[in-house]
């Protein structure tokens, strides 16, 4: 991998790693609905028109029903539970939690595709819900009704993640990324518009949550993709995803330095399993479309 690529990887990672401090920020003051449905629509409204000016707006009409399926479970479900999720978690915590999502996906697939998982992927996903355990009973918050209720929406997210990434497989070969981000991301902002009534704030956001608002829409989600795409163009789709592995460090660490949060011992230990399970399963492949298409860092 060049140097530029890499720089663009690391780019890539900490901005996703930054959309779990985004949303902590934002969420508690906007509401979790409204701040999804501005972070959906703005991105998907930038980059449509980033494209109509280019000539370059995809077809929508061939996938239009599995777009509508993948905008409802790769970002309108997973990003409100998410959102809704850190109202009482640590953006570190959410990050960490958000990367179990390779091992959803590695059980999606072998069910969906009957593929057969090795003891060593067995193994891996048996690390993976240890280092789940490790850090909501052993992290920085108290073991409570709360901590149990957010930890739950955040792996329900992760679940949503991976099946998204294996049903578009299945469902949406032949559409372009860029399609399937667009118009995903529009699906998923006419999906939230029924909660919108009573998802209005009441007070004015500040400054600070104006800013944290937009670069959730416009630097993690909008130019995070068009990131992801070019990274794929250079390097293939496999060493792109290695954005999966760096993306929830990076949560770590903003959540840390900006918001002050504690890395105790267990939260490092439950890291470090969760990590090393995504390596054990790592080896039984998702599909390259949804590595091109869907990207699980929220």
């Amino acid at each position: 991998m060049k140097r530029q690529d890499l720089a663009a990887l690391v780019l890539l990672s900490s901005i996703w790693g930054g959309s779990f401090l985004f949303m902590r920020v934002a969420a508690p003051v906007l509401g979790p609905a409204l701040l999804i449905e501005i972070r959906v629509l703005l991105a998907g409204l930038v980059l449509l028109a980033g494209t109509a000016i280019a000539r370059t707006l995809p077809p929508l009409r061939p996938y239009w029903r599995p777009l509508l399926v993948v905008g409802l479970t790769n970002s309108a479900i997973p990003f409100l539970l998410i959102a809704t999720a850190e109202l009482h978690l640590t953006a570190s915590l959410a990050a960490t939690l958000n990367a179990t999502t390779p091992l959803c996906g590695a059980v999606i697939a072998a069910l969906w595709f009957r593929e057969r998982l090795p003891w060593s992927k067995v193994l891996g996903l048996v690390t993976g819900l240890a280092g789940v355990a490790v850090l909501v009973g052993l992290g920085p918050l108290p073991l409570n009704r709360d901590l149990l209720v957010s930890s739950g929406e955040s792996l329900v997210a992760a679940v949503l993640y991976g099946f998204s990434a294996v049903y578009s497989r299945a469902k949406l070969q032949g559409a372009s990324p860029m399609a399937i981000t667009i118009y995903s991301q529009l699906a998923a902002a006419i999906a939230l518009l029924p909660l919108m009534p009573a998802s209005m704030p009441h007070q004015a956001p500040s400054a600070l949550v104006i800013g944290c608002t937009l670069a959730l829409s416009l630097l993690s989600t909008a130019l995070g993709y068009l990131l992801y795409f070019r990274l794929i163009a250079r390097v293939g789709a496999m060493r792109a995803t290695m954005v999966t592995y760096l993306s929830p460090a990076f949560g770590l660490l903003w959540g840390a330095v900006f918001l002050g949060e504690r890395l105790g011992l267990g939260s490092m230990l439950g890291f470090g399993l969760i990590l090393a399970s995504v390596g054990l399963v790592s080896g039984l492949r998702l599909p390259h479309r949804s590595a091109e298409a869907i990207q699980s860092a929220s």
